[in-house]
């Protein structure tokens, strides 16, 4: 069995932040007796990852995703648990382990304010003894990918979020790392971008084997590029596994969608021989959508198609942001 390229063991970072109530005196009297508060952020988190897996960490805002991927990283230390990634305690940040792994995040910048991104850019290569040759070419692929031609010799001062973020991306790969840590990555692209991105992130892992964490409140950025994802809220793993496997488990019926020829509807009632749990949960305009246990789905498509002027139908999972809102609302799965 391969060995778990990323270990984490109930990792634990609890936050000891200052609290006071509003008003003059209170403010004065924390400067001589200050009170403090224990927020935990990540609480006794276990998991692990395989070299080569795209992985998303998906939550609600204040789940404890940011400061996971900063321990993972060595930007935090935890407050107890135990991590190892590539073979390094991150917080030790080790020059090996830190030229290994790459971190991107959305709202973060890591292009000098007033200097073109292309001089940034060669930096980020002497600084991570890219050769040359290699530097070149890895250069020329991003540019060609991301459409950077215009930026490259714009302070970063005067470029866009969007165009930021493509600077930013640039950085982070030029490299190669084994292990990426994605946060929010495209965060102010365009949805053309957004979808280029998606497609060289996942050639990427295809051809040379990077592992991948990644989190987003894109849902569209998870299902395009993790089969499996880890779902934390409030600081706790609530579900480890197939994405496909939450929604099953989460909502375990299907939706059909069946649109009428007008000319042909007589306004006839649903077939009374649809399969007992099935149930009409929408009707406008000819248009019906109908809400049918998985095991029952086949069946009750056959029956409407034989009782129903049947224009079109299409069979649906539910929309999985639909589903994880579920999940966030009950706080459970």
């Amino acid at each position: 069995m391969t060995q778990s390229l990323i270990n984490v063991h109930n990792l634990t970072k609890t936050y000891r932040v200052p609290v006071r109530p509003a008003g003059l005196w209170a403010a004065a009297r924390s400067l001589l007796h200050p009170t403090y508060e224990d927020v935990p952020a990540v609480r006794q988190v276990s998991f692990s990852i395989q070299p080569g897996e795209m992985v998303g960490l998906i939550g609600p805002n204040g789940a404890g995703k940011t400061t996971m991927l900063k321990m993972l990283c060595g930007l935090l230390h935890p407050s107890a648990g135990e991590a190892s990634v590539a073979g390094f305690i991150p917080w030790q940040r080790q020059p090996a382990y830190l030229r290994s792994i790459s971190m991107l995040m959305g709202n973060k910048s890591q292009m000098l304010w007033d200097i073109p991104p292309l001089d940034s850019l060669r930096v980020l290569g002497e600084i991570y003894a890219v050769p040359p040759v290699e530097l070149r070419r890895k250069l020329d692929e991003l540019i060609e990918l991301l459409e950077m031609q215009e930026l490259l010799n714009k302070p970063v001062r005067n470029l866009s979020l969007g165009e930021r973020m493509k600077c930013e991306l640039a950085g982070g790969l030029l490299y190669s790392p084994q292990v990426l840590f994605l946060d929010e990555p495209t965060l102010g692209l365009d949805v053309s971008m957004q979808i280029r991105l998606r497609r060289y992130l996942a050639e990427c892992n295809q051809r040379t084997g990077v592992t991948v964490l990644l989190t987003s409140h894109y849902m569209a950025d998870v299902m395009a590029l993790c089969r499996r994802v880890i779902l934390i809220h409030h600081g706790q793993v609530l579900y480890d596994g197939e994405l496909n496997g939450l929604a099953h488990k989460m909502a375990p019926f299907k939706l059909l969608r069946v649109t009428l020829r007008v000319e042909d509807f007589q306004g006839q009632a649903l077939p009374a021989d649809l399969p007992n749990g099935v149930e009409l949960i929408e009707q406008q305009a000819g248009i019906l959508t109908l809400r049918a246990p998985r095991a029952l789905a086949a069946a009750a498509t056959a029956c409407l198609l034989q009782s129903l002027p049947v224009a079109d139908l299409s069979v649906e999972d539910p929309a999985i942001e639909a589903v994880i809102d579920q999940v966030y609302q009950a706080g459970a799965v």
